[in-house]
């Protein structure tokens, strides 16, 4: 008798159950544009965001780091 195929068990990251409440932490000028670390107020996960010079929100640039 043979196994029948399944699919692998997908456990969800916690840190993406709820959305994230950004703040700064700090950021520096690039010739791209402002590189800026953000940490969220509630669960503590941090990335990286890029802010342009034009006048769209500020881009990720990492995946978030728990």
């Amino acid at each position: 008798m043979t196994a029948s195929p399944t699919l692998p068990i997908v456990i969800p990251n916690p840190q993406l159950l709820h959305e994230h409440a950004w703040v700064s932490e700090s950021a520096h000028r690039t010739s791209v544009g402002e590189t800026v670390y953000v940490r969220c107020v509630d669960c503590g996960a941090r990335r990286v965001d890029l802010r342009g010079a034009d006048e769209m929100p500020p881009a990720p640039q990492t995946r978030i780091a728990g």
